[in-house]
């Protein structure tokens, strides 16, 4: 068994995970990482894909938490444009369920609780015969956020660690973390050799997402300060509801709202349902009722009908969100909560509850808790720092611009989706390519060898779901004998990896 020690220890690759690595590595603090999965397979990558302020939170009094994720969408969009965009939300008005003067007051209160300096203010809106909704609804109210490639923005904020001297490991779990001479000393076991090696470092932190409490009960033989409540989001993808590109939000009579989002161009991503839950959080999937509730809150407004056999991809995800006893699952405060424990001498910081938007203040707060312990941690500095792909001096629009020019023999669709998904970095890759030739292999649906090939050497991809599910979402357009043909060539790749 290998031993060494770092300043800081955490448990958990999702978004909070990658975001306190991140975060302690560019305040010159030592940090190891480990993820007992690949990084954002679990909450991280199932998400509604927003950044966005929660409107709906408004009516559960949580206005502390939409304040600080409504300047949040501001850094983030200015930090990671190639990640995260503006998008409108239409909320069609229908007065039974909210009455219009609650409705303009929660978007009074929205304009304004935040820094908006980019985003446009919500207004009034009326629907004709174009309207993708049923002739009824004649009516709205529009406002604006964001959308985010959620699992990239775990992979970015891990890039941005790695460059700062994170030591960075998934398909690890740690076993055991013990307090020995006031230090944490963790067993780490690699999932798939079964390897293990010894870590050492003088702080802890748990940011095990749905598995919080029992790291601390299990791996660290302690008892968790708060219950935890798991909650399961799921949501559904199907062919495109309507050719218009903003979203709709949806009120429902349970008093829950469904998010319609444009999605990859050719889809609309409906979610999500809040449902207790109490099974592993890794085996986690959509029940036939989330399914037939997503199908029904959409059939009751638009025009365009959808079968279960429309349905071209499920997914769902667990929220562990702290337990303040609501008999409601969507009233439950998605705000978080970190805890401290002092008592053996080392600290060890557990995470619960969050969203992704909040990630990077959550951050913040980490490390600040943390401060007392390491007189060399330097101050906060990723409000104003791009994350990895996200420095374009001159905007994005003239870098799409620049790499058009320079790369005219690449379709546009393909150079869009370069630049959404990877920013400057896509020139990693592009650098030797003179003809469309030298791309290499075409694996189909504009997926070459060039890509997957840095997505190996630089974005930890192993193999097939990796790459198509959470580096990309191109398993939606992926066949098996592509697929296959993927897996095969991935296979040879790691084999030329150093060990």
């Amino acid at each position: 068994m290998n031993s060494a020690i770092y300043d800081i220890i955490v448990i958990g690759g999702g978004i909070n995970g990658a975001g306190i690595a991140a975060d302690a590595a560019g305040r010159n603090l030592s940090v190891y990482l480990c993820e007992q999965d690949d990084f954002a397979a679990a909450t991280s990558s199932a998400s509604s894909k927003l950044i966005h302020g929660g409107l709906r939170y408004l009516e559960h009094g949580q206005f502390r938490l939409v304040h600080e994720a409504l300047k949040e969408r501001e850094v983030l969009l200015g930090n990671a444009s190639h990640l995260i965009k503006p998008l409108r939300f239409t909320l069609p008005h229908r007065p039974h369920l909210r009455p219009s003067w609650m409705i303009r007051l929660g978007l009074f209160l929205y304009d304004r609780l935040g820094k908006r300096e980019t985003l446009a203010p919500s207004r009034r809106v009326l629907f004709d015969e174009h309207s993708p909704l049923k002739a009824s609804i004649r009516q709205g109210f529009e406002y604006a956020d964001c959308t985010v490639d959620d699992a990239r923005l775990v992979i970015c904020n891990l890039l941005a660690a790695k460059e700062r001297g994170a030591s960075l490991h998934k398909q690890t779990r740690c076993i055991q973390a013990k307090q020995v001479h006031g230090l944490w000393r963790c067993i780490m076991q690699e999932t798939d050799s079964g390897r293990r090696h010894e870590v050492s470092a003088k702080a802890l932190v748990n940011a095990a997402g749905p598995w919080v409490a029992d790291f601390i009960k299990q791996q660290a033989q302690s008892h968790s300060p708060y219950a935890i409540r798991l909650i399961k989001g799921s949501h559904i993808v199907v062919p495109r509801l309507y050719d218009q590109e903003h979203a709709f939000i949806l009120q429902n009579a349970d008093k829950r709202v469904v998010f319609v989002i444009p999605y990859l161009d050719h889809f609309s991503l409906i979610g999500t349902t809040d449902v207790e839950y109490t099974g592993k959080p890794g085996r986690v999937t959509i029940s036939a009722a989330e399914t037939k509730y997503l199908l029904a809150v959409s059939n009751d407004y638009f025009k365009q009908q959808r079968t279960a056999e429309d349905i071209v991809w499920r997914f769902s995800g667990i929220r562990p969100l702290c337990d303040d006893e609501s008999d409601n699952p969507a009233a439950i405060t998605r705000d978080y909560t970190l805890t401290l424990d002092e008592s053996a001498g080392a600290p060890l910081l557990s995470v619960f509850g969050g969203k992704i938007t909040t990630y990077r203040r959550l951050a913040e707060t980490a490390l600040a808790k943390l401060r007392p312990y390491f007189s060399h941690m330097t101050n906060s500095w990723t409000r104003s720092t791009p994350l990895p792909g996200g420095d374009f001096p001159q905007g994005k629009a003239h870098f799409r611009q620049r790499l058009g020019e320079d790369f005219p023999y690449l379709a546009d669709s393909l150079l869009r989706r370069y630049v959404d998904a990877y920013g400057t970095r896509c020139r990693l890759f592009l650098e030797d390519v003179n003809a469309i030739q030298d791309m290499g292999q075409h694996f189909g649906h504009q997926l070459y060898a060039a890509e997957v090939d840095y997505l190996v050497k630089y974005e930890w991809v192993n193999n097939v779901d990796d790459l198509l599910w959470r580096r990309s979402k191109l398993g939606l357009f992926m066949n098996a004998k592509q697929t296959q043909a993927l897996q095969v060539y991935l296979t040879e790749q790691q084999k030329k990896q150093p060990s």
